[in-house]
């Protein structure tokens, strides 16, 4: 007990006496030791690094939990299964969820009525979509946000107290120095000076071990990086995924509708529809998938042969029948059959019989080819 008194006398009386440096160094009426160039500019790089991952972090979190309120319940629970070392359970994804309603209702509307078929449709394509979300939220959430929360929980931890633990040092050294500049008698003088012989070392012992943790911080840079590409391309399979199954969704869709409705030219064009289309990707930016609305020529079981037995050049505009219709994104020919088309530009279009639902049949001026329903928007 009397052991533990004097050391808590001895720390506060410790306390006390960086207290008053510190202050007296404030105010200008003591003197500072000064880091070396070096060591302030690892210091502000360690402290420009941790800010910047820890907004990052918190962001990334946002976006890949967007609902404040699901948000905080999803870390209560991760909470909770961390402390009792359990893996994390698999969450339905909103997608998910969506695509089960739609299955639900149709088994009540009827599968076999046209809305009831649809809804199992698109319905199951919501729940791919929705696995096809909680895959990527997973895989970016082991790649990419725990690499930056070891960082700000572990070795930001370690890197925090050794710099407390530095400028402790520091100010027991500065104290140290006024002691010697005070001192009147050589006796205390010299005992002055021992004192700062060792808080001396001590500083510069603890001044090595916070610049070799501080240099980590480029390692740091290093591993997030590659958490970072990691994430990129978590996003693009995600994305190319979602993209995909938005494809065959539209496609199946307007199979259907053609078979329900086989001489509906509005079904198969209709102008609402057609303006929603996503903007076309460029196949550079997501190889091997198709532009978004268009039947790809290297996807299997999906009819898109432009150079079919049609004639295109031989077909004669209907003296009814054919409209005007706005160009929504500019589209380049894959054949001789098929007509460019330029964003915005006004063509006449119309259909024939025996030709592919997806398609009709656009004229410029004396130019004539096969264009995608999907990137018109037809005018009354």
């Amino acid at each position: 007990m009397d052991f533990n008194l004097k050391k808590l006398t001895s720390d506060a009386g410790v306390f006390f006496t960086r207290a008053v440096q510190f202050t007296e160094e404030r105010l200008g009426s003591a003197e500072k030791t000064e880091l070396d160039a070096h060591l302030e500019n690892l210091i502000a790089r360690a402290d420009c690094t941790k800010n910047w991952t820890e907004k990052i972090f918190r962001q990334t979190e946002v976006l890949l939990q967007p609902n404040p309120i699901d948000h905080t319940g999803a870390r209560i629970e991760e909470f909770f299964y961390e402390k009792l070392d359990k893996k994390i359970p698999s969450r339905t994804t909103n997608g998910e969820l969506l695509g089960q309603y739609m299955l639900d209702a149709a088994k009540d509307f009827g599968p076999g009525t046209p809305y009831g078929s649809t809804l199992i449709t698109v319905g199951e394509y919501q729940s791919r979509l929705g696995g096809a979300e909680r895959e990527f939220l997973q895989t970016s959430a082991i790649n990419f946000l725990t690499p930056l929360r070891n960082f700000l929980e572990g070795d930001w931890r370690t890197i925090s107290k050794e710099r407390r633990l530095l400028e402790n040092r520091r100010l027991d050294l500065d104290i140290c120095k006024a002691r010697v500049k005070k001192a009147k008698q050589a006796e205390a003088k010299a005992a002055a000076e021992q004192e700062l012989r060792v808080a001396q070392t001590e500083f510069d012992r603890q001044a090595e071990v916070t610049r070799l943790l501080l240099e980590g911080i480029s390692s740091t840079h290093v591993n997030h990086l590659r958490c970072l590409h990691e994430f990129v391309e978590a996003q693009a399979t995600y994305y190319a995924q979602c993209h995909q199954y938005m494809q065959d969704l539209q496609k199946e869709l307007s199979s259907a509708n053609s078979d329900t409705y086989p001489n509906s030219f509005a079904s198969n064009a209709n102008p609402s529809t057609s303006a929603t289309c996503p903007s076309p990707v460029s196949s550079a930016t997501l190889p091997g998938v198709s532009p978004p609305c268009l039947a790809s020529t290297s996807t299997p079981g999906i009819a898109r042969d432009p150079s079919g037995p049609l004639k295109i050049l031989d077909v004669q505009q209907p003296s009814t029948g054919h409209r005007k219709a706005k160009v929504l994104y500019d589209y380049d020919a894959h054949d001789t059959s098929e007509l460019s088309l330029l964003a915005d530009e006004l063509i006449t279009v119309y259909t024939v019989p025996g030709m592919d639902p997806d398609w009709l049949v656009g004229e410029r001026g004396n130019q004539k080819g096969k264009v995608p329903v999907t990137y018109l928007e037809l005018l009354s």
